[in-house]
């Protein structure tokens, strides 16, 4: 009876072992582990967005304040658009106690933590980053804050990622994975852009490209896109005019615009951390209490200008529609510009996304606006300079060239954007390479010493080691361990070999599932052990380079083995064909 139920506990602990070995280390696995991120992420998209229309509805009495920008409080008529000045405030000194005591890295705009997560932590975030990201991005956003909602949801979906992740004790490779599969599942989740997802998580998160994660972003991707869309339909989340190509001699306009709205992409990254800057040395109270304070002045502001008003998509719709004067479309551009800064400067929540689509788009329109004056017989309609605008201006502040292309094209829908898109936003990032050495991503970094660049050349192929790649040793054996116990724990091993150890603790070699079931197969040995099949594959260190560690497993039929110090015998990981390639893989396509 005891020995039924040993069984009987054991069989479920057996199938959960080969369950979590299939996740950790097949392509499979990481494909079903990035559909769940993409779920929780189109979820977490659900449930934000209607945290921001809840609050938006509590603050300012409507789910959309700047479709009536500059209208009274329905609930309290008597303070008139004075009510703009307290909301800030008042939303302030809720969601910065919250930030302040449970997630500092709530603060700001999330994108600048995520990348430093993926490039320096092994894509480590803290699980209540997800709510308390949450609830902070939404108060600041509905309260008035001039931010856009994709920084947040970014930070959102890349703690569930990163959480799974670390609940599956995933390797820190696959973990930057799932970070970024979060990430790609909430852009797009949050535009419906299920193609701007994945090279927005690969462009600006991962920065590279290899198969493996191409294939779980675009997954995650996708599966967060359809859950979107079936809770929140299947409409842009703007309403744009049809593009059309007037003449060919407009592509020198384009090329002109990209000059000067990917100019204004970095200077919108160059007054935001001069704005943080100011409000650094000006205040000089408790760090919880700053959002509330700092509410008053972002209060004053929207006062004269309720068109910044949180996100302000509608405003941006208008502009591209032709519903505003040159001069207007102006002073929006620059409105943005410092209310988002203000916003981000008292300790506010949100992205700079939205807000660098809103001033692309009001740089572009205004540009149209002049040029259709000037050369009408060449120049088309104001709203779409608009449209290629707001990619440039994104491709200027961000640098990622691939994701502006791509979320333009994917708002429209139409192809006949593309040419003159891809123009201007090649333009814009060339000026934004000029202007700035950093991007306003990466500047947030760098301040602090980090610089992502310098590291992501270091770890190309000619200076990555095995170090920089290994993964932790598998479960070992002993010399002791009897051959049939050896043959369970190998059918178990991804690589079909694993490491042995003498009962003092010294690394001794390697057994592989062949030598085993050969032995076993023949029926001629019953009680045989481990130390008996010994093979030593050669000795790789955990200095060896990518590139000589690989000819050293091929020159012994090996498919892993184990890394060892580089003054001594002792196992510090392992390093198997199929991590090898990937690395290698990576390095070519990042390279």
């Amino acid at each position: 009876m005891a020995e039924a139920v040993k069984r009987s506990i054991a069989l479920p602990v057996a199938v959960r072992g080969r369950i979590g070995i299939w996740l950790r280390e097949r392509g499979s696995g990481l494909m079903a582990l990035a559909l769940l991120v993409g779920l929780g992420s189109g979820l977490g998209a659900i449930a934000f967005r209607w945290l921001i229309t809840s609050a938006t509805e509590l603050f300012s009495g409507r789910p959309e304040y700047t479709d009536a920008p500059g209208a009274p409080h329905p609930w309290l008529p008597g303070l008139g658009i004075w009510f703009l000045v307290l909301v800030p405030a008042v939303a302030g000194l809720i969601y910065g106690p919250l930030v302040y005591w449970f997630a500092p890295e709530a603060k700001g705009h999330g994108v600048p933590e995520v990348m430093y997560a993926v490039s320096e932590r092994g894509g480590r975030i803290k699980p209540q980053v997800s709510l308390v990201k949450a609830l902070a991005s939404a108060l600041c956003i509905g309260g008035g804050g001039s931010v856009g909602r994709e920084g947040p949801i970014v930070q959102i979906g890349s703690a569930l990622g990163s959480t799974m992740g670390r609940g599956m004790r995933l390797t820190e490779r696959r973990m930057r994975v799932l970070v970024a599969c979060g990430a790609a599942g909430g852009i797009a989740a949050t535009f419906n852009a299920p193609m701007a997802g994945p090279f927005f998580a690969m462009e600006l998160i991962l920065r590279d490209f290899t198969v493996e994660s191409f294939g779980a972003v675009v997954l995650s991707s996708v599966t967060a896109s359809v859950i979107g869309r079936a809770v929140m339909g299947n409409e842009a989340f703007l309403s744009l005019p049809a593009f059309h190509l007037q003449n060919p001699s407009e592509f020198l306009l384009f090329a002109l615009l990209g000059v000067l709205v990917g100019a204004s992409g970095v200077l919108f990254s160059k007054v935001l951390y001069r704005v943080e800057d100011l409000c650094d040395r000006i205040w000089r109270g408790p760090e919880w209490l700053r959002p509330g304070i700092g509410g008053l002045f972002l209060g004053l502001l929207l006062l004269v200008l309720p068109q910044m008003y949180g996100v302000g998509y509608p405003v941006l719709g208008n502009a591209i529609n032709g519903n505003y004067a040159i001069w207007f479309l102006v002073v929006l551009l620059l409105g943005k510009m410092v209310a988002t800064s203000l916003t981000i400067g008292i300790g506010g929540s949100g992205g700079v996304f939205a807000p660098a689509l809103f001033i692309g788009g009001m740089g572009g329109t205004a540009f149209g606006v002049l040029a259709h004056g000037l050369v009408p017989e060449i120049a088309g309609s104001p709203g779409a300079y608009g449209l290629i605008g707001m990619g440039a201006a994104f491709a200027g502040s961000a640098r990622a060239p691939m994701t502006a292309v791509i979320i333009l094209f994917e708002l429209t829908g139409q192809y006949s954007i593309i040419l003159p898109l891809m123009l201007a936003v090649v333009v814009a990032t060339l000026i934004s390479r000029t202007l700035s050495r950093d991007t306003i991503y990466t500047t947030k970094l760098s301040r602090r010493g980090i610089d992502l660049d310098a590291r992501h050349r270091r770890g190309r192929l000619p200076d990555r080691t095995v170090a920089d790649v290994m993964d932790p040793l598998p479960e070992t054996l002993t010399t002791r361990t009897k051959l049939s116990e050896a043959a369970q724990r190998l059918a178990q091993s991804t690589d079909s070999v694993l490491p042995v150890l003498d009962d003092e603790g010294r690394y001794k070699g390697c057994v592989t599932a062949g030598a085993v079931a050969e032995v076993l197969g023949d029926g001629t040995v019953d009680n045989g052990e481990v130390g008996d099949l010994l093979e030593i594959p050669p000795a790789i260190a955990s200095g060896t380079k990518l590139v000589d560690a690989l000819d050293s497993l091929v020159s012994v039929e090996v498919t892993a083995a184990p890394v060892l110090e580089e003054q001594g015998t002792q196992p510090v990981g392992w390093v198997s064909h199929r991590t090898l390639l990937s690395c290698m893989g990576t390095t070519a396509n990042s390279g």
